[in-house]
């Protein structure tokens, strides 16, 4: 994990603070946010500790494979000139935008990625809820890079630099940002990501920027009030629950599968409706009841 991270975590903290602090006000002078819970906010911190430990080992292992790959590159551009980190900031951006599309659509990077939705609150704290084993999974998802001809240690920079950009974006203290909300991605945009309002599911999967999503039809503007967390909420804070409940209920479903192509479906098809189908099945119910 590049030292941008580990000399964030002050920040960090402050930053959780002086929200907390805003929350409890606003919350006091009748506020529709959600605020902090202290329960909640430690789980996510355990999970932010534990990520930072587990990243400071799959890094190394990342590291290796990219240069590696690198070593292969079908180009070479150099990081001494800015136009080099200007197409590296569009390239890691776009291969965000896959590797977070495809942590909602197939269920085994869901498994992964699903902790950072489990929360019913959001704010900073929230940014922190980050993987276990995400470290594992993703970094698949950035090896073009290096075959195209970017320096590993440049595609690890430029993700840290992501990384911290989506830290701030984890907040109801901001409402809209005016023209920016065309280009980059922003509080509202992301709080529509962590809805679980039927039509905010499997939406604005940008990093830094929003531009993808428009560009594929996965955007989403914020409209109705945002209701965060799972179609099936969880119902403890244990941080090893929260890391690893889907890991199970996936090796469970394999285990009962009556063919290896239902096998592979469990683990390769769409998350099993786990958020999206129960969502939108409620909502037709709904009616009729």
């Amino acid at each position: 994990m590049s030292t941008l991270i580990y000399f964030s975590i002050p920040v960090f903290l402050i930053t959780m603070l002086v929200e907390a602090l805003w929350a409890r006000r606003a919350l006091r002078e009748g506020a529709d946010i959600r605020g902090y819970e202290r329960r909640d906010s430690a789980a996510s911190l355990a999970m932010g500790l534990g990520n930072v430990g587990i990243s400071a080992i799959t890094k190394l292992g990342s590291l290796a494979v990219m240069t590696w790959i690198y070593q292969h590159r079908l180009f070479t551009l150099p990081t001494t000139v800015w136009w080099s980190w200007v197409l590296l900031f569009f390239a890691e951006d776009f291969c965000y935008y896959w590797f977070h599309r495809a942590s909602h659509e197939v269920r085994l990077f869901w498994a992964a990625h699903v902790n950072h939705h489990s929360s019913k609150h959001y704010n900073l704290s929230t940014a922190l809820r980050q993987s276990w084993t995400t470290p594992f999974t993703a970094p698949i998802f950035w090896w073009i890079l290096p075959l195209l001809g970017f320096h590993p240690l440049a595609v690890l920079t430029q993700q840290a630099v992501s990384l911290l950009y989506q830290y701030w974006i984890h907040t109801e203290s901001i409402r809209t940002l005016g023209p920016l909300e065309w280009v980059f991605n922003t509080p509202s945009h992301h709080r529509v990501h962590h809805g679980k309002n039927p039509e905010y599911l499997d939406k604005n999967y940008g990093g830094i920027l929003i531009v993808w999503d428009r560009l594929f039809g996965t955007f989403e503007p914020e409209r109705a009030r945002v209701e965060y967390g799972l179609t099936k909420d969880l119902e403890t804070f244990h941080p090893f629950h929260i890391a690893f409940h889907e890991w199970v209920a996936m090796a469970r479903d394999v285990r009962r599968s009556k063919s290896l192509r239902e096998a592979l479906g469990q683990v390769f098809g769409p998350p099993g409706g786990a958020r999206r189908e129960e969502a939108v099945g409620e909502e037709r119910v709904a009616p009729q009841a």
